[in-house]
């Protein structure tokens, strides 16, 4: 077994040979033998920010912008097979591609929707749209957990679960022991791709199989969601999120078009999956990972003890990628939430979990180092900028949109009672909610330590 070494955290890829001692660099009678290439599929990332992020090594030919072209291609070539092409654009996507060009990220909606649609896309939607429903469904999980939580000593700390790379890494490191404390609501993005491939595909008379899906993300582990078998449509044979592409690669289907952002001109905003208020877009209150701590703590104080949150207060701990929330009554901390940012601050968390000595009631996690906002998708710095002021100017974009209450958004409400009472209570939990499966270790396969 050989050993590489990178970064802090540890890989067990499954390799599609059997190792043998003959595989080995010395053999034992002092001669050398080749090794055969290694070849890594989406199911052996563990998505910790190594490899896979920064695509050094491992190629997701079905998750690329290419990807995309050929399917535009063959709609012009009159094939078969035509596809309604949907886009799905995340908001810190958004503000990522307004910072490299110096616009607001409504008017970076805009015109990104004039891009897409003029390269052929049908719709293009917007996932705070869909993260109404995950922040939504994640307050109604939590006030259920905290009910039982004296009869379940595994229902608390509820540990949200919209970041694939800290899926993945929970797993495939930790396994049985800290999956029932993770959320089982699903990520925006998949939010919309239950909407996609479920609702819209149902009003526009079609097969979800007739829809290509595709999401612009700030993160490569996204392609790694979207990639789960919990996600494929078994009578569809479809997935319902087919594409993921990267902020910085929306960037350079911009640059192989030899357009700029800036000089595209503004097309109205699809309202049907999309915050808007006139031509705006909403944002929601909170972090840039989507504000969970924000909405789950405020809807827990209220429903739980009768408190109206107006403003939280955030207490820096170790690092300012740990930070603390709590709501007092009479002297006595009833909630304690916190937000736990980067693998370093992650292990700190599940040790504690492990030595049962985590009195937190809900953590925000998200394996990027200051979150989604600088996730390894996004649009690099220019070379006269250096990643901090980036990282500030995509925030203060990101937070110039006008919060939404997830209770208050209407549209969503009509779904609610128009499509997913519809659809029976457990079919409803299926298309709100997901599953996590431990992963064995591998007995025959590369240790990779990152």
């Amino acid at each position: 077994m050989l050993l590489f070494e990178r970064h802090i955290f540890f890989l067990t890829v499954n390799l599609q040979y059997n190792i043998t001692p003959s595989c080995s660099l010395c053999l034992q009678d002092g001669g050398k033998q080749k090794l055969e290439k290694a070849k890594i599929t989406l199911n052996d990332c563990l998505a910790c920010s190594g490899c896979i992020t920064s695509a050094e090594s491992v190629l997701i030919t079905q998750q690329s912008h290419e990807e995309i072209y050929r399917v535009l291609r063959n709609n012009k070539a009159g094939v078969a097979e035509q596809k309604v092409v949907v886009v799905s654009v995340s908001p810190q996507s958004r503000a990522s591609l307004a910072a490299r060009y110096g616009l607001s990220s409504s008017e970076a909606g805009r015109r990104l929707t004039a891009f897409f649609k003029g390269l052929g896309v049908h719709h293009v939607f917007d996932t705070s749209f869909s993260r109404t429903f995950s922040l939504l469904e994640s307050q109604r999980e939590f006030v259920e957990r905290f009910h039982r939580k004296e009869q379940d000593k595994q229902a608390l700390p509820m540990l949200a679960s919209a970041c694939p790379g800290w899926i993945c890494y929970a797993e495939k490191t930790h396994g049985e022991f800290i999956l029932p404390y993770v959320s089982s609501t699903r990520s925006p993005q998949q939010m919309m791709g239950s909407l996609v491939k479920g609702f819209f595909a149902g009003q526009q008379g079609l097969n979800p199989q007739q829809i290509y899906h595709v999401t612009v993300m700030p993160c490569y582990d996204k392609k790694l969601e979207a990639s789960r078998p919990d996600f494929y449509l078994e009578e569809a044979d479809t997935r319902e999120v087919d594409c993921v592409i990267t902020s910085g690669e929306v960037l350079k289907m911009l640059e192989e078009e030899k357009v700029l952002l800036s000089d595209v001109e503004p097309a109205p905003l699809d309202t049907m999956f999309s915050s808007v208020c006139g031509d705006e877009l909403l944002g929601h209150a909170g972090s840039g990972s989507g504000g969970y701590l924000h909405h789950v703590f405020t809807h827990a104080a209220r429903q739980l003890f009768g408190e109206e949150v107006k403003e939280l207060t955030y207490k820096t701990l170790k690092n300012k990628d740990f930070q603390e929330v709590t709501l007092e009554r009479d002297g006595v901390v009833v909630l304690r939430f916190a937000a736990t940012y980067g693998f370093r601050n992650i292990q700190n968390l599940v040790q504690k979990l492990k030595r049962g000595k985590s009195s937190y009631h809900f953590v925000e996690v998200m394996a990027c180092p200051s979150g989604c906002l600088n996730g390894g998708g996004q649009v690099k710095p220019l070379p006269e900028q250096n990643n901090k002021e980036l990282l500030q100017q995509v925030e203060d974009l990101y937070r110039e949109e006008r919060p939404l209450v997830p209770e208050e958004d209407q549209r969503v409400a009509e779904l609610y009672q128009s499509w997913l009472q519809s659809v029976g209570e457990e079919r409803a939990r299926e298309l709100l909610h997901t599953q996590y499966h431990a992963v064995e270790k591998a007995t025959n396969g590369l240790l990779v330590k990152w």
